[in-house]
């Protein structure tokens, strides 16, 4: 299976789709009434031509001897109904849904999205902020409430109180009485997105505007802006800080780290240390080795600053103290912030699932809904509105008894009628989210447009073909190449495979294409240097083997010869051009800056090769040899008609 989508990626990649060079899309032939048409032919030509490299599939007249024998196959295949096997269907529909992806999404805000992604992530932002807590789906009088406290919070921070102090006082975030609201330093995706923004659109020493997460409300601080630190990779040796915190203990702690400071200064090994004495046992055992980390990914300021402060001259920091206890850290590595191509694909992933991603949404929304315009019958979306109530928010809401009642038309989308029916089911299918507005008519409004999106993008997604010319023709040649994929294995290559009587009879008649050229059963040597292949010249001379040659001149830092011991056939690459078929060891041959000189054990002369010897070679001919007879008689069993007219203007056209 893996061998099918390997041939099949070969065969139909999207990026390799040159579109219609002909004017005027006519018919070229027909395959029992059944047309094909120039557009098509000119398509496939023209993507093909720079992939192909037997010259003779160039000319034109040869390659629609191919084309019409591909669509002859295409309907072998139909005819006999392969395309009706689920195994087919399933396989067409999973291209199909990865295929759409590229266009069930806006590439303008994707691209615009990862931009400012990458910018964002050159800088660390070290901000504080407050929050005040309310449910996304709470009632407007709960929202307007906290509201009210957050936007009261902020004027006290803007008129100069201290915003920490401000914090401990009414921010809701459980941290913030230890921390007065200090996140540290972060960068870009280690906060929600509207967190996020909002912080790198304040300025240094600013108060943020109010920011509405599914948290709450939040204003900001931005204390400090710095240039993006990149990620560091380091080993560390800790001693955790005494639990009942006495001074004596405390003492014998910073004791402790500075006795080892003081072996490592004398020159023994970190690791060992680490392994020993090091009482973070996730990193002791790896010899103090920790996870490659950036600024804000650890809970300790202290930790990541002694981290990036290190450097190759300076690698050992000297003991440090943190909240959980004392440190000495030794910088393995560095890495620099990456460069936006680096970058580029791990951004698109992260954007993808992030809440960015509901911009991306949101967009193909507003796009689809100035494409196809929605009126809704509101008579029946009333009725629809009266049937739900407030057993929905308890998960205990059941649709109409007599639904059909509903089954009227909601709206349309073109000539796609949604039914009442529809949307009430869709309501039940949504019974169990968590995100529900408050009260009933803001929770069936939402629904309601949710519904909208949904049954948009679902017409969208089934008429990619009538909007994309290009989709409908990969489409189109990969529902064709699996067809054909399964044909061949069906008719061609299982049968090559299993025939083993077909398959010798074959090799009798052509075992004459199938001859040996002499082959040299050798020791080859070669070296950049002259002086080396004379040494192994003469060791040749005495016997010794290509095992012997090696282990006298090469060192374990340095390889000055390489052999190659085999059975080579005239030609083989392996085998210095000048090479005389000889028994016996050869002169020296120089080529290009290499010396050759080989031992030849034995020559075997040019003879026919047995059955064995050339079955693969033999099996890849016969199947090739099936294909052509199978074509032939394919066009007896259906009626090909070229219109040669035709075909010479697509030729000229195709040749300028």
């Amino acid at each position: 299976m893996k061998l099918k989508y390997f041939l099949l990626a070969c065969l139909f990649s999207l990026h390799l789709i040159s579109y219609a060079q002909i004017s005027k899309k006519e018919t070229l032939f027909t395959i029992d009434s059944k047309p094909y048409y120039t557009d098509e032919f000119s398509r496939v030509y023209n993507k093909n031509l720079d992939l192909v490299k037997d010259e003779s599939q160039k000319d034109l007249n040869q390659y629609l001897t191919l084309f019409v024998g591909y669509k002859l196959k295409i309907n072998k295949a139909i005819q006999l109904g392969l395309e009706n096997s689920e195994a087919y269907k399933t396989e067409l529909n999973s291209y199909r849904t990865d295929l759409a992806k590229n266009y069930l999404t806006d590439s303008k805000v994707t691209k615009e999205l990862v931009e400012e992604a990458y910018q964002r992530s050159l800088k660390e932002i070290n901000a504080s902020h407050i929050l005040i807590t309310v449910d996304e789906n709470a009632v407007a009088s709960d929202t307007l409430i906290a509201y009210h406290k957050i936007s009261d919070i902020r004027n006290k921070a803007i008129s100069g109180e201290d915003f920490g102090s401000l914090a401990i006082q009414y921010s809701q975030d459980p941290s913030a009485k230890e921390n007065k609201g200090d996140l540290g330093y972060f960068s870009v995706f280690r906060m929600i997105y509207p967190f996020e923004s909002a912080a790198y659109k304040t300025e240094k020493g600013a108060i943020s505007n109010i920011i509405r997460t599914r948290f709450g409300y939040h204003i900001l601080k931005v204390n400090d802006i710095r240039d993006n630190r990149g990620e560091v990779i380091v080993e560390h040796i800790m001693f955790l800080n005494p639990k009942d915190g006495t001074p004596v203990e405390q003492e014998k702690v910073k004791k402790n780290i500075e006795d080892i400071y003081k072996k490592i200064q004398q020159g023994e090994n970190f690791e060992s240390l680490a392994t020993q004495f090091s009482e973070d046992k996730s990193s002791s055992s790896k010899g103090g080795l920790m996870s490659r980390f950036g600024s804000g990914q650890l809970s300790s300021d202290e930790f990541e600053n002694a981290a990036f402060s290190l450097s190759k001259e300076n690698p050992i920091s000297a003991p440090f103290q943190s909240k959980f206890g004392w440190h000495i850290v030794k910088l393995i590595e560095k890495f620099p912030v990456k460069s936006f191509e680096e970058m580029k694909s791990d951004l698109e992933s992260k954007v993808g699932k992030d809440d960015r991603s509901k911009l991306v949404v949101n967009s193909l929304n507003d796009r689809l809904r100035k494409e196809y315009s929605i009126k809704r019958e509101n008579k029946l979306f009333a009725l629809i509105e009266k049937t739900i109530s407030p057993d929905y928010y308890t998960n205990k809401w059941e649709l109409p008894v007599n639904i059909k009642l509903y089954n009227g038309k909601l709206f349309s989308i073109k000539d796609k009628i949604i039914s009442g029916t529809d949307f009430l089911k869709y309501v039940k299918a949504e019974e169990t989210s968590s995100n529900k507005a408050k009260p009933i008519s803001n929770l069936v409004a939402s629904l309601y447009e949710k519904f909208v999106n949904v049954q948009l993008n679902l017409y969208y997604n089934d008429h990619l073909e009538q909007q994309f010319p290009e989709f409908a023709a990969v489409m189109e040649e990969y529902r064709d190449g699996l067809l054909l994929f399964d044909l061949m294995d069906k008719e061609i290559w299982e049968k090559s495979k299993t025939d083993t009587l077909g398959l010798k009879a074959y090799y009798e008649l052509q075992k004459s294409n199938y001859i040996w050229k002499n082959r040299l059963d050798a020791v080859i040597c070669s070296s950049t240097d002259m002086e080396i292949i004379k040494k192994a010249y003469k060791m040749l001379t005495q016997n010794n083997t290509a095992e012997d040659i090696k282990k006298k001149i090469n060192t374990t830092d340095t390889i000055q010869i390489m052999t190659n011991t085999g059975v080579f056939e005239e030609g083989n690459e392996s085998l210095p051009k000048n090479l005389k078929a000889e028994k016996g060891v050869s002169d020296i041959i120089k080529e290009g800056d290499y010396y050759f000189v080989a031992k030849i054990n034995n020559v075997t002369p040019s003879g026919m090769k047995t059955f064995e010897e050339c079955k693969g070679k033999l099996v890849n001919d016969y199947q090739n040899y099936l294909e052509q007879k199978w074509v032939d008689d394919l066009k007896e069993e259906f009626t090909v008609t070229i219109n040669q007219d035709v075909f010479e203007k697509v030729k000229k056209q195709l040749q300028k």
